[in-house]
C-alpha cells in the first residue's frame, strides 16, 4: 500500500530563496485513507479465513513523511517503509514510480511475495493521478484503476468502477496495482488503543543505496531525480481588475474589452 505526505490544503504558501514552501503543516494525503482502509479490510478478511496477511505502508519523501506512515499504522497497517534520500528531492512521477517499484521488490525479497499494491486515486498536492499507472509499468504488474469496489478471490482481483458514464467490471491476475476512489469505503478513525499500539510497530527507512541492491532496483533513475527546480518566482497582480456591469449589453462590452486588450 502506497501513501503520500502532502501539504495541508489549508496552509499558506510562500517563497523562500526562490523556492516554494508548500505550507508548514504536512498531513497524510486524504485520498490515501481509502487505500489504507481497503488494504486493512482485505487483510482482516484473510486472517478471518485462517490465512496470513500483512499490510505494509510505503512512502517516498523527506524524513517528516514518517508521519503519514504513522497514520497508516494507526489505521491498521502492520509496518511501514520510508524511502528518503537527498538525491530524490524534486522527483517527478517516473522517478517516484521507479523508486517505489524498487522498494516493493525489496519488500518482496525480504518477506515473501507482494500480492497486491493499493494506492489512492490521486494526491491532493499535484493531482496528476499518474503514479498508479507509472508504478504498475515499473513494477511489471497490471493496473486496475479508479476502483469503487474491490474483491480478491484466489489469485485474481476484480474491481468495479465508473468511467465516462459507464459502469465497468475488470479483473487481473495477482500481483497487481489497484487505485481506489473515495467511494470504495469510509475510512475508520483510529481509537486511542490503536494509536498507542502504532508506536510499537516497525518503520524502516531506506535510501537509494539500499534499493539498488534489490532485484530490479539498479535502474539509473534511482541515482537521482530526473528534474530539478532551477528558478521560481511569485507573480503578483498589479492594479484592480475590470468589472463590467450587465445592463443588457455586457456581452458586447466584454468582447470590446477583450479586443482592446489583445491589440
Amino acid at each position: 500500500m502506497c501513501v503520500k505526505h502532502v501539504p495541508d490544503a489549508a496552509s499558506q504558501r510562500r517563497f523562500e530563496d526562490g523556492r516554494l514552501v508548500r505550507g508548514e503543516d504536512d498531513v497524510l494525503n486524504e485520498l490515501d485513507e481509502n487505500a489504507i482502509e481497503a488494504a486493512v479490510r482485505l487483510a482482516e478478511e484473510e486472517r478471518g479465513a485462517g490465512r496470513e496477511a500483512e499490510v505494509v505502508a510505503l512512502t517516498m519523501g523527506p524524513e517528516g513523511a514518517e508521519d503519514a506512515i504513522m497514520r497508516a499504522l494507526q489505521m491498521g497497517a502492520d509496518r511501514g517503509v520510508l524511502v528518503s534520500d537527498d538525491l530524490l528531492e524534486g522527483s517527478d512521477v517516473v522517478t517516484t514510480a521507479s523508486v517505489l517499484a524498487a522498494a516493493i521488490a525489496r519488500i518482496a525479497d525480504e518477506g515473501g511475495a507482494v500480492d497486491l499494491v493499493v494506492t489512492g486515486m490521486a494526491s491532493l498536492d499535484a493531482m496528476t493521478s499518474m503514479l498508479p499507472a507509472a508504478l504498475a509499468a515499473k513494477a511489471g504488474m497490471p493496473l486496475l484503476g479508479l476502483a469503487r469496489r474491490m474483491d480478491v478471490e484466489g489469485q485474481r482481483v476484480e474491481i468495479s468502477r465508473t468511467v465516462d458514464g459507464y459502469d465497468e467490471r475488470l479483473s487481473a491476475p495477482l500481483p497487481a496495482v489497484v487505485s481506489v476512489t473515495d467511494q470504495i469505503n469510509e475510512p475508520r478513525y483510529p481509537a486511542f488503543a490503536a494509536m498507542r499500539a502504532a508506536r510499537k510497530k516497525p518503520i524502516d527507512q531506506w535510501g537509494i543505496d539500499d534499493l539498488v541492491q534489490a532485484p530490479g532496483g539498479g535502474a539509473p533513475t534511482l541515482r537521482r531525480a530526473l528534474t530539478s527546480v532551477r528558478h521560481s518566482e511569485e507573480i503578483t497582480r498589479s492594479g484592480a481588475g475590470t468589472i463590467i456591469q450587465d445592463s443588457g449589453d455586457a456581452g458586447r462590452a466584454l468582447a470590446a474589452y477583450i479586443l482592446e486588450v489583445v491589440k
